[in-house]
Protein backbone atom coordinates (compact mmCIF):
# COMPACT_ATOMS: atom_id res chain seq x y z
CA UNK A 1 0.00 0.00 0.00
CA UNK A 2 1.83 3.19 -0.91
CA UNK A 3 0.53 5.97 1.07
CA UNK A 4 1.62 9.86 0.75
CA UNK A 5 1.30 11.98 3.92
CA UNK A 6 0.99 15.72 4.08
CA UNK A 7 -0.09 18.38 6.81
CA UNK A 8 -1.19 21.83 7.18
CA UNK A 9 -1.88 23.03 4.01
CA UNK A 10 -3.73 25.97 4.92
CA UNK A 11 -6.28 25.74 2.14
CA UNK A 12 -2.85 25.36 -0.30
CA UNK A 13 -2.01 22.52 -2.78
CA UNK A 14 0.30 22.73 -6.05
CA UNK A 15 0.47 20.26 -9.06
CA UNK A 16 3.71 19.26 -7.91
CA UNK A 17 2.12 18.09 -4.75
CA UNK A 18 -0.64 16.30 -6.51
CA UNK A 19 1.62 14.82 -9.24
CA UNK A 20 3.84 13.61 -5.84
CA UNK A 21 0.84 11.63 -4.34
CA UNK A 22 -0.66 10.63 -8.42
CA UNK A 23 0.60 6.60 -7.82
CA UNK A 24 -0.46 6.57 -4.15
CA UNK A 25 -2.90 4.04 -3.05
CA UNK A 26 -3.79 6.52 -0.24
CA UNK A 27 -3.72 9.90 0.83
CA UNK A 28 -3.02 10.99 4.54
CA UNK A 29 -3.61 14.14 5.95
CA UNK A 30 -2.89 15.35 9.42
CA UNK A 31 -4.70 18.27 9.80
CA UNK A 32 -5.20 22.26 8.83
CA UNK A 33 -6.68 21.17 5.58
CA UNK A 34 -7.58 24.82 5.48
CA UNK A 35 -10.45 24.41 3.54
CA UNK A 36 -13.04 21.49 2.94
CA UNK A 37 -11.71 21.88 -1.19
CA UNK A 38 -8.29 20.54 -0.16
CA UNK A 39 -9.54 17.33 1.09
CA UNK A 40 -11.92 17.02 -2.07
CA UNK A 41 -9.33 17.89 -4.24
CA UNK A 42 -6.38 15.36 -2.79
CA UNK A 43 -9.90 12.43 -2.58
CA UNK A 44 -9.68 12.90 -6.59
CA UNK A 45 -6.32 11.62 -6.09
CA UNK A 46 -6.99 8.77 -4.14
CA UNK A 47 -9.00 8.11 -1.22
CA UNK A 48 -8.18 10.40 2.10
CA UNK A 49 -7.94 9.29 5.63
CA UNK A 50 -7.42 12.22 7.75
CA UNK A 51 -7.79 14.63 11.21
CA UNK A 52 -9.39 18.18 11.18
CA UNK A 53 -6.49 20.60 12.91
CA UNK A 54 -6.88 23.64 14.94
CA UNK A 55 -7.45 25.89 11.77
CA UNK A 56 -10.41 24.02 10.20
CA UNK A 57 -13.67 25.18 10.31
CA UNK A 58 -17.48 23.19 10.36
CA UNK A 59 -17.55 21.47 7.11
CA UNK A 60 -13.52 19.66 7.84
CA UNK A 61 -14.57 18.82 11.08
CA UNK A 62 -18.12 16.88 10.03
CA UNK A 63 -15.70 14.63 7.19
CA UNK A 64 -12.51 14.35 9.21
CA UNK A 65 -12.32 13.55 13.64
CA UNK A 66 -10.10 14.92 15.59
CA UNK A 67 -8.38 11.33 16.48
CA UNK A 68 -8.48 8.79 13.43
CA UNK A 69 -7.16 4.98 14.38
CA UNK A 70 -6.89 1.90 11.79
CA UNK A 71 -5.02 -0.69 10.91
CA UNK A 72 -3.53 -0.82 7.04
CA UNK A 73 -2.00 -4.20 6.53
CA UNK A 74 -1.72 -5.09 9.75
CA UNK A 75 0.03 -1.84 10.53
CA UNK A 76 -2.09 -0.04 13.66
CA UNK A 77 -2.12 4.03 13.33
CA UNK A 78 -2.61 6.55 15.44
CA UNK A 79 -3.24 10.16 13.52
CA UNK A 80 -3.91 13.69 15.03
CA UNK A 81 -2.97 17.06 14.72
CA UNK A 82 -2.09 18.18 17.94
CA UNK A 83 -0.30 14.98 19.76
CA UNK A 84 3.42 15.88 20.48
CA UNK A 85 6.18 13.64 19.78
CA UNK A 86 7.49 10.87 21.72
CA UNK A 87 9.05 12.45 25.61
CA UNK A 88 6.61 14.90 24.81
CA UNK A 89 2.94 13.73 24.16
CA UNK A 90 0.52 16.08 24.14
CA UNK A 91 -1.94 15.46 27.33
CA UNK A 92 -5.17 15.15 24.72
CA UNK A 93 -3.72 11.97 23.41
CA UNK A 94 -0.33 11.08 25.93
CA UNK A 95 -3.09 7.99 28.12
CA UNK A 96 -4.27 6.05 24.52
CA UNK A 97 -0.73 6.08 23.18
CA UNK A 98 0.79 4.84 26.87
CA UNK A 99 -1.92 2.16 27.37
CA UNK A 100 -2.57 0.93 23.90
CA UNK A 101 0.78 2.11 21.69
CA UNK A 102 0.44 1.94 18.02
CA UNK A 103 3.00 1.12 15.74
CA UNK A 104 2.84 4.09 14.16
CA UNK A 105 1.93 7.80 15.27
CA UNK A 106 1.35 10.70 13.08
CA UNK A 107 1.05 14.20 14.05
CA UNK A 108 1.27 17.79 12.46
CA UNK A 109 0.68 21.24 13.44
CA UNK A 110 4.02 22.02 14.53
CA UNK A 111 5.34 22.24 10.93
CA UNK A 112 8.69 20.68 11.49
CA UNK A 113 9.17 17.80 9.83
CA UNK A 114 10.14 14.76 12.39
CA UNK A 115 10.67 10.98 12.11
CA UNK A 116 11.76 9.63 15.16
CA UNK A 117 10.99 6.24 17.25
CA UNK A 118 9.93 5.97 20.89
CA UNK A 119 12.30 2.91 22.71
CA UNK A 120 9.86 2.99 25.61
CA UNK A 121 7.12 1.90 23.17
CA UNK A 122 7.90 -0.81 21.14
CA UNK A 123 9.94 1.25 18.76
CA UNK A 124 6.77 3.09 17.89
CA UNK A 125 7.51 5.37 14.80
CA UNK A 126 6.45 9.14 14.96
CA UNK A 127 5.90 10.62 11.88
CA UNK A 128 5.36 14.59 11.57
CA UNK A 129 5.52 15.11 7.90
CA UNK A 130 6.30 19.53 8.35
CA UNK A 131 3.69 21.85 6.33
CA UNK A 132 3.13 21.62 2.84
CA UNK A 133 1.20 24.81 2.93
CA UNK A 134 2.41 27.87 2.51
CA UNK A 135 1.24 29.18 5.37
CA UNK A 136 3.22 30.05 8.86
CA UNK A 137 7.12 30.22 10.30
CA UNK A 138 8.47 26.76 7.97
CA UNK A 139 10.82 27.70 5.79
CA UNK A 140 10.99 25.13 3.35
CA UNK A 141 7.31 23.04 2.66
CA UNK A 142 7.63 19.31 2.98
CA UNK A 143 5.80 15.76 3.17
CA UNK A 144 6.52 12.31 3.28
CA UNK A 145 5.68 9.23 1.31
CA UNK A 146 6.02 5.59 2.17
CA UNK A 147 4.63 1.89 1.85
CA UNK A 148 2.84 -0.14 4.24
CA UNK A 149 3.31 -3.73 4.12
CA UNK A 150 3.12 -6.78 6.54
CA UNK A 151 2.27 -4.57 9.25
CA UNK A 152 5.86 -2.29 8.72
CA UNK A 153 6.72 0.96 7.48
CA UNK A 154 9.50 0.79 4.36
CA UNK A 155 10.38 3.00 1.48
CA UNK A 156 10.04 5.91 3.68
CA UNK A 157 11.10 9.18 1.31
CA UNK A 158 10.95 12.42 2.67
CA UNK A 159 10.29 15.36 -0.24
CA UNK A 160 10.97 19.34 0.25
CA UNK A 161 8.39 20.87 -1.97
CA UNK A 162 10.55 24.09 -2.24
CA UNK A 163 10.34 27.10 -0.08
CA UNK A 164 7.33 28.41 1.95
CA UNK A 165 7.08 32.19 0.02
Amino acid sequence: MKIGLLSDTHGYLDDQILRLLGDRDEIWHAGDFGTQAISERLQEVAPVRGVYGNIDGQHVRQVHPKVNRFTINGLDVLMTHIGGYPGKYHPDIRQEILQNPPQLFITGHSHILKIMTDKRLNNLLHINPGAAGKHGFHSTRTMVRFTVTAGQVQDLQVIELGKRA
